[in-house]
C-alpha cells in the first residue's frame, strides 16, 4: 500500500491541508523580506567627504554650501561629486574657473562622510561608513547572512528528519525572530554581522520545513498547486516588503517590522500537524494514525478512516529498518542517490545564483529602487500562474529547463543593451526575474518529489545548502563590475544556461507517487 492510497480515501486536499497552507503562509511571508533586506538596509545613499573641519577658516565660512563643495571636492567626469576624495587644501580659484581639475592634488576623505538622508533616514552604510575602501564590508553583510542560511539549511534538514518537521518548525520560528530582533539593536558592525549570520541560520528552517510538510500532506493531484501557493507566499512577501521599506526608512525599525509577522506564526503553530509520512517512516504508527484521523475528521471523511489499523500503516514502509537513523551520508551511499544529489545540487546552485543575481541588482539600472523591487515581485505572479499549468502540460523537467534557459537569454540580452537605456534594461531584467522565479518555484516542488520520504528533509536541506552557496557568492559576482561593467551579466547568464543543461538530466515526476525509501530510488532506471 502507498500513502497516496490513504490520502485518496480521506481527501488529500481538504480543509486539513488548507489549514496547513495558511499556517505556513504566515511564517513564510517574512522570509523574502529578510532575504532581500540588504537591498535597503545596506543601500548606499549619495555621499561626499565631510568638510566641516574647514569651517574655522574665515573665507571658507563665508561661502555658500554649493561653493564650499566646489572648492573642496573634486568632480568626476559625469559631473557628480567624487564620493571618496577631497582636495588637500581648498581650491578657491575654482570659483572662477573649474574647467581643469586634473592637476589638483586630492586625498582620501579625512574626517568621514556626509550622507544624503532624502531617501533613507539611516542605513548600515551611513551607520558605520561602509563606503569607498570599506565597500566590501557592505556587500559582505549579504554574504554573511546567506552563509548562515547555508549552514542552517543542512542543520534543520538533518534535525527535522531526526526529530520531526513540526518541532523544528517551531524552533526555527522562535530562534529566527529572537536573532533578527537582536540584530536590530547592534552597536557595532561585527555584532551586526554575527547576529545576521545567526538570523540566517535560524530562519531558513521555516522555508525548508514548511515546504516539506505541505508536500507530504497532499495528494498527487494537488502537489503542484500547493507548491505554487507556497511560492506565491514569497511573491506576496516581496511585494509588501517594497511598501514596508518605502515607509520605514530606518534600518533598525525595518528589521523589526519585517520580523514581527513571526509572532503570528508562533501563535498558530499549535495547530500545525506532524507529517504522517515522517511518523510512519520512523515507526511512530500510533501518532500517524492519530493525525490521519484528525485529517479525516476535518475533511469530512471520518467514516473512511475508522477501519485504519497500525498494521496497514506499517505495510507502507517495509523495505528499510525503521530503527535506522538516516543522515546526509545516505545522499551519496548508493549510485542513483549520488547522481540525484549531484544533479539537484547543481541546479539549485544555478537557480539561486540567477534569481538573486537579478534580485540584488535593483540599483543597477538607475531607476527608483522601490518601484524596481515591486516590479520584481509583481512579475512573479504571472510567472507562477504559467508554471502551474506547465507543470502538468509539459512536466516538471521541461518547465525547469525552459525557465532557466529563458532567464539566461534575458541576462544575455542585457549585455548588449547600452547602459544609458535604463528603462529597456530594467524591462528585460524584470522579464528575466519572472523566468528565474518560475525556475525556483519548479525546483522546490520538483526536488521534494525526487527525494524519498526517509531522507526527503535531508535532501531538501542539502539542496537549500547548495542554493545558499550560490546566493552567498552572488554579491561577490556583482562586485565584478569593477573589472568589466558587463562581467556580472556574463557570469550569471552562463550559470543559468549550465543549470538548464543539468536539469535536463533529472527524472520526470509528473503524476508519480512520492518515493518512500532509498530502495525506491535505486530501482529507478
Amino acid at each position: 500500500m502507498k500513502f497516496e492510497n490513504i490520502l485518496a480515501d480521506i481527501n488529500g486536499f481538504g480543509r486539513f491541508q488548507k489549514m496547513i497552507i495558511v499556517i505556513n503562509f504566515m511564517g513564510r511571508f517574512t522570509i523574502p523580506c529578510h532575504f532581500m533586506l540588504n537591498n535597503f538596509i545596506a543601500a548606499v545613499p549619495s555621499h561626499h567627504c565631510d568638510i566641516s573641519s574647514l569651517d574655522d577658516r574665515v573665507f571658507f565660512r563665508n561661502l555658500s554650501q554649493a561653493e564650499r563643495l566646489t572648492v573642496s571636492i573634486p568632480v568626476k567626469e559625469d559631473g557628480r561629486l567624487n564620493s571618496c576624495e577631497m582636495f588637500a587644501e581648498p581650491q578657491y580659484h575654482l570659483l572662477l574657473n573649474s574647467s581643469n581639475m586634473s592637476d589638483l592634488h586630492s586625498v582620501p576623505c579625512q574626517n568621514g562622510w556626509v550622507y544624503d538622508n532624502t531617501t533613507f533616514k539611516s542605513t548600515l552604510t551611513s551607520q558605520w561608513d561602509l563606503v569607498c575602501d570599506r565597500r566590501g564590508k557592505n556587500k559582505a553583510t549579504a554574504t554573511i547572512f546567506f552563509v548562515g542560511v547555508m549552514f542552517g539549511a543542512v542543520t534543520f534538514g538533518s534535525l527535522s528528519d531526526r526529530f520531526g518537521r513540526r518541532i523544528m518548525l517551531l524552533v526555527s520560528n522562535v530562534s529566527g525572530m529572537l536573532m533578527a530582533v537582536a540584530s536590530a539593536f547592534s552597536t557595532s558592525y561585527v555584532m551586526f554581522a554575527v547576529l545576521r549570520f545567526c538570523t540566517g541560520f535560524c530562519i531558513t528552517g521555516i522555508l525548508i520545513v514548511s515546504t516539506v510538510i505541505s508536500v507530504e500532506w497532499v495528494d498527487i493531484e494537488h502537489r503542484k498547486l500547493v507548491g505554487v501557493i507556497d511560492s506565491l507566499s514569497w511573491t506576496f512577501g516581496s511585494a509588501v516588503f517594497a511598501a514596508i521599506a518605502y515607509f520605514v526608512t530606518d534600518w533598525r525599525w525595518l528589521i523589526i517590522s519585517v520580523t514581527s509577522p513571526l509572532t503570528l506564526a508562533i501563535i498558530t503553530w499549535r495547530w500545525m500537524p506532524e507529517s504522517a509520512r515522517w511518523l510512519i517512516a520512523n515507526g511512530k504508527l500510533e501518532q500517524a494514525q492519530m493525525y490521519l484521523k484528525k485529517c479525516a475528521k476535518m475533511n469530512g471523511t471520518a467514516e473512511q478512516i475508522d477501519t485504519l489499523k497500525t498494521e496497514t500503516l506499517s505495510s507502507i514502509v517495509v523495505t528499510e529498518k525503521r530503527d535506522r537513523t538516516h543522515s546526509y551520508f545516505d545522499l551519496i551511499r548508493t549510485p542513483n542517490m549520488r547522481k540525484l544529489a549531484l544533479r539537484t545540487g547543481t541546479v539549485w546552485f544555478c537557480v539561486a545564483t540567477t534569481f538573486y543575481g537579478i534580485s540584488f541588482n535593483i540599483t543597477g539600472f538607475g531607476l527608483n529602487i522601490y518601484l524596481t523591487q515591486f516590479a520584481y515581485a509583481l512579475i512573479e505572479i504571472p510567472a507562477k500562474v504559467v508554471v502551474y499549468y506547465l507543470l502538468d502540460k509539459i512536466g516538471r523537467r521541461s518547465t525547469e529547463v525552459g525557465s532557466l534557459l529563458m532567464a539566461g537569454i534575458c541576462l544575455g540580452i542585457n549585455i548588449f543593451i547600452p547602459q544609458y537605456m535604463s528603462p529597456a534594461r530594467t524591462v528585460v531584467a524584470i522579464i528575466g526575474k519572472g523566468f528565474s522565479s518560475a525556475s525556483f518555484t519548479t525546483i522546490v516542488l520538483y526536488s521534494s518529489e525526487l527525494y524519498p520520504t526517509v531522507i526527503r528533509q535531508n535532501g531538501m536541506g542539502y539542496n537549500s545548502f547548495m542554493a545558499r552557496v550560490g546566493v552567498s557568492v552572488t554579491p561577490l559576482i556583482l562586485l565584478l563590475d569593477e573589472v568589466w561593467k558587463d562581467l556580472p551579466q556574463v557570469v550569471l547568464c552562463s550559470v543559468a544556461v549550465l543549470g538548464g543543461i543539468v536539469a535536463r538530466m533529472l527524472s520526470e515526476t509528473r503524476n508519480q507517487c512520492l518515493p518512500e525509501t532509498i530502495e525506491d530510488i535505486e530501482q529507478q532506471r
